[in-house]
């Protein structure tokens, strides 16, 4: 019995599908048979309740430079569909959390992947903040006062912005680097959100691993070693992927937030670990299962869907 999918991404024109998680879970709904239509957040709508979304049916395939075809574009109202992937990237501006309110409205009668609620609610910079002792010393403020603090407490430190994605903003400080009030008035200029210091981890050297679960349950893991002088080792910023298998220490980490995973919904999540500790929880658009598969490791894509099937009833 197919699936009736509906993607909410940023334009399937650009995607890169060597490498691209939301492309991978495309692939592997229609290789099920299931069919899919696409969609940009800013074409989603509230009619009167109905939640619509103006967007075409789509065909994917794994031809570099001739990835998709598109039909006509049509108005759907998208609690005709069994199944919504909510997969563009952040940042987590208020367009995106604007947009889990739409999508809450349809949400469980349609299966909205990740659960649209806990999306807004589990912010993946705080929400990792919810299990003590899995972080790295880290505080969140907009108090220079607090910042240079913590500045002087830890020594070198990592600066955040709070909403970013993809490693965007992302800077690190020496023990007595003189920059902190300049960095603070630069994310001042860009928004009024607080900022992240988080005791540099010197682990990094060595690589990001990036965690994929479902269902609260370890799938697998890449590492994503940062480039030569830089301490962003994101894929987005020029970070290398490279197997790496789960250590016990990662099957600690996943146990402690396994069960809170699995009662909020979210269903394909990526969490990111340095050495010991566990520093961010990804809910948004997770990547990295392609280089996953790339590199013997699990098919999270087939994991995801095979769960999406068992919550819809298909057999």
């Amino acid at each position: 019995m197919p699936l009736q999918v509906a993607v909410q991404m940023d334009p399937i024109e650009g995607v890169n599908i060597e490498t691209d998680t939301t492309f991978f879970l495309l692939l592997e709904a229609q290789t099920r048979g299931h069919g899919l239509f696409v969609y940009a957040p800013d074409r989603l709508a509230l009619d009167d309740g109905r939640v619509l979304a103006r967007g075409r049916p789509l065909n994917v395939r794994a031809v570099k430079g001739d990835h998709h075809t598109v039909g006509k574009f049509e108005v759907r109202d998208l609690s005709e569909f069994d199944v919504v992937l909510m997969r563009q990237d952040p940042p987590f501006d208020m367009a995106y959390v604007t947009a889990t309110y739409f999508l809450e409205k349809i949400h469980p009668a349609t299966l909205v992947v990740n659960n649209p609620t806990e999306v807004r609610n589990a912010p993946e910079k705080l929400f990792v903040t919810g299990f003590p002792g899995l972080q790295p010393p880290t505080l969140i403020t907009s108090d220079p006062e607090a910042l240079h603090d913590f500045h002087r407490r830890h020594g070198e430190m990592v600066l955040k912005p709070l909403y970013g994605g993809a490693g965007s903003g992302v800077v690190k400080l020496k023990a007595d680097d003189p920059n902190l009030d300049a960095l603070l008035e630069l994310h001042a200029m860009i928004g009024r959100e607080p900022v992240i210091a988080q005791k540099f981890i010197a682990a990094v050297s060595k690589g990001d691993k990036r965690i994929l679960l479902v269902d609260g349950e370890p799938v697998g893991a890449v590492n994503r070693i940062p480039g030569e002088g830089q301490v962003r080792s994101n894929l987005a910023r020029g970070g290398r992927a490279e197997p790496v298998d789960l250590t016990r220490r990662d099957r600690e980490i996943c146990a402690a937030i396994s069960m809170e995973l699995k009662q909020r919904g979210l269903l394909f999540v990526g969490i990111d670990v340095i050495g010991d500790y566990l520093t961010e929880i990804n809910v948004t658009s997770p990547t990295g299962a392609q280089q996953l598969r790339r590199f013997g490791g699990a098919d999270a894509a087939a994991a995801l869907w095979n769960r999406i099937e068992a919550i819809r009833g298909v057999v």
